[in-house]
């Protein structure tokens, strides 16, 4: 799951993570390990599948400075309670950055979910059970993270192979 949809790559395309340098990091690190069909997401049409692999949003707008208010993130957070109601309760969930991270945990506590104390906290490759499901940090592929080397194509693999493990996807 990510923050937010990209101006110019996402609400262009229609979806998620499509058409701008973060998807072309994201999904080339999906299809390395074997979780989509190809290494890169163009347009809503281009062939892509993904296996195993629900992308989602904190945030359905594309916010100013990329940085979403407190009450944009509260007004999204239904959908994506309902997203992650309609998966298995074992689903494994990667959170794409903090703020990615904390929507996942609002919306499993106000789910029901107990969360475990002290209370998780983003850290990449971090790995937290919340009652059947488990939740993975990992640094968000964003341009800042990806061209400082903050995250890199093997540190983003390993917590797809980790997911995936976690998961039971050979």
């Amino acid at each position: 799951m990510g923050l937010a949809p990209a101006a110019h790559g996402g609400n262009r395309t229609g979806r998620l993570f499509t058409g701008d340098e973060s998807g072309r990091f994201l999904f080339r690190a999906l299809y390395e390990v074997g979780l989509a069909n190809r290494p890169e997401s163009l347009a809503a049409s281009d062939g892509l599948k993904l296996h195993g692999v629900l992308l989602s949003a904190a945030c359905r707008c594309a916010p100013p400075a990329n940085r979403p208010l407190p009450e944009e993130l509260a007004n999204c957070r239904g959908y994506l309670a309902r997203e992650l109601g309609l998966l298995s309760p074992e689903t494994v969930l990667v959170a794409l950055g903090a703020l990615a991270f904390d929507a996942c945990l609002k919306v499993l506590s106000e789910s029901g979910e107990p969360l475990p104390k002290p209370r998780p906290r983003f850290a990449h490759e971090a790995v937290y059970t919340i009652g059947r499901r488990r939740l993975i940090g990992s640094y968000h592929p964003s341009q800042q993270n990806t061209f400082t080397g903050k995250l890199t194509q093997p540190m983003l693999r390993r917590v797809f192979r980790r997911a995936k493990r976690e998961a039971g996807i050979s």
